[in-house]
Parts: C-alpha cells; structure tokens; sequence
C-alpha cells in the first residue's frame, strides 16, 4: 500500500510537471490569429498537437519590414521533454537570426552552426524557412530536410514544390544551404506540415 502510494504520488507530480510543461511550450508559440489584422494583402495561421504532452515541433513568424514576412516550422528528431527543450532553444536563435535580414541559405547556415556548437545531445532538427515578399508574391525558402511543401493555385489545383533538400540542422558544422522560389499569385495558398501529416494513421 505504501509503494502504492509513493507510486501515485510520484505519477501525479509528473503529469502535473508535463503539464505545466506542455503550457509553457505553447505559449512560446504564435497563438493569435489574424496575426497581423491590419495588413489585407495576406493571411497567416498555424497550429501544433504533439502526438505526447510535449514534443519536438515548432513554427514561428515574424514581419522582417513592411514588405517581408519571414515564416518556418521544424520538427526535432525525438519526442517528449528533451525534444521540447531542444525546440523551444531552436526557435528562440531561428526568429534571432531571422529578425537581423538575409536570405533562408544564410539564416539556416548561420542557425545550423549555432546549435551544432551547442548540441550535446546529438538531435538533429529539420527545418521549412521562407521569406515572402509581399508585394511581389516572390516566396525564397529553404528546406533542411523537411517535408515539400504543397502550393494551392487559385483555381483548384495543389502542386508538392519538390527541391533538392538540405542537410538537417544539427547534423554537421559548416553546411551550406541552398535557396529556392516559388512565385505565389493572389488567391494561392502555402501549406507546411510536419512529418505527423503524411504519417498519421486513420
């Protein structure tokens, strides 16, 4: 009776412990949507369901200037606290980075060795960046392994805009990126996922 006790006890700390945990990781996400209510010419939105109380993936946005939106998502090749930890530490240097200008190539390259020089536990993270510009349509991304990303035309078609990808971050120091560009018509819609997506299970 009395292991039974402690065994209860304990359980209920560390559901109440993931718990809190699981608030924290959301509250370091984007969470209000329309995000930017007075720019018409776009629309932004995002959502995560860890398949446990936390998990590795992310995403984030942020308008570089008046012309620019910056957006990305990541997905921590592990589950649970670590992967948790790991991404928030991740996003926090990707918006960073993001926030001082340059290309997708060159924020991933400068992201990637970053946490290289500070990955002790040997997790790797693939990455979707891109920046729009807003007032041409002009989409220049980068992908570090992670899923294609699917384009709606306007019309009713949906196009996977295959590339060659990247090497995930983390994985190795000095790795050079590579971008890429779709041109986004008015009406057209980008969809980025994570590999819960294509993996879940009806």
């Amino acid at each position: 009776i009395d292991n039974l006790t402690a065994f209860t006890a304990e359980k209920e700390r560390i559901g109440t412990e993931l718990s809190f945990a699981r608030k924290i990781q959301a509250s370091s996400l984007p969470s209000i949507f329309p995000a930017f209510p007075d720019r018409p010419e776009f629309d932004i939105y995002a959502s995560m369901t860890p398949a446990r109380d936390v998990g590795g993936d992310f995403y984030g946005f942020r308008l570089i200037d008046d012309d620019h939106l910056a957006m990305w998502i990541g997905d921590v090749s592990d589950k649970g606290v670590p992967a948790a930890l790991f991404m928030m530490s991740a996003n926090i240097v990707i918006n960073n980075r993001t926030s001082m200008g340059g290309t997708p190539a060159e924020i991933m390259a400068f992201v990637n060795d970053n946490i290289c020089e500070h990955n002790e536990t040997d997790l790797f993270i693939t990455i979707w960046h891109g920046i729009l510009e807003i007032s041409t349509g002009r989409l220049t991304f980068v992908n570090a392994g992670h899923e294609e990303p699917a384009v709606y035309h306007k019309g009713g078609s949906f196009e996977l805009f295959k590339t060659r990808h990247n090497i995930a971050v983390g994985i190795m120091p000095g790795a050079e990126y590579r971008d890429y560009e779709i041109m986004m018509g008015k009406g057209d819609k980008l969809f980025i996922y994570t590999d819960g997506v294509p993996e879940a299970k009806i």
